[in-house]
């Protein structure tokens, strides 16, 4: 995949989360329709908080040589940041100004820019591409995750 396909793929996701959620209840959102896993509230949280910080690692990344992009405990951030308080609309409304704005500056960039790289904390080199692709992958992975629990809630989204 090219850095400009991995861009479109990033920036397309901007509107997902919102149309993940739509007509569900606040009750549908804080509800574990699949034992064991996260509720549909706790997953749009952590695509938020999720995506601020990869487009903060991002942004070191353009702008700093070779940054320290430090890894997270995204299980803690889910207990002990009360997502289940949160609105999750509103998480939507961040999560795509977000991705809009950072798509803007990612197409602003020179070609060379997406060879540039950071060091993960946790998994080494990752270079400005590798970023936006792997973002754009964790929107997929966990927007199955809504999916199943739509179902599970007797709610799947229309086609």
């Amino acid at each position: 995949m090219t850095p400009s396909e991995s861009l479109d793929r990033f920036e397309q996701g901007a509107m997902l989360p919102r149309q993940a959620i739509d007509g569900l209840s606040r009750a549908d959102l804080l509800a574990f329709p699949v034992p064991g896993t996260w509720s549909i509230q706790q997953v749009v949280l952590h695509l938020m908080d999720s995506d601020l910080i990869g487009t903060e690692r991002m942004k070191r990344v353009i702008a700093e040589e070779r940054p320290l992009l430090l890894g997270y405990n995204e299980t803690l951030f889910t207990k002990n940041l009360f997502y289940e308080q949160m609105d999750a609309g509103l998480a939507c409304e961040i999560f795509e100004s977000n991705r809009m704005m950072t798509a803007h500056l990612l197409r602003s960039l020179p070609g060379d820019a997406w060879e540039r790289s950071g060091i993960h904390s946790e998994r080494g080199i990752e270079t400005l591409e590798h970023l936006v692709r792997g973002y754009a992958d964790h929107l997929d992975h966990h927007l199955k995750f809504i999916s199943a629990k739509r179902i599970a809630l007797g709610k799947p989204r229309a086609a």
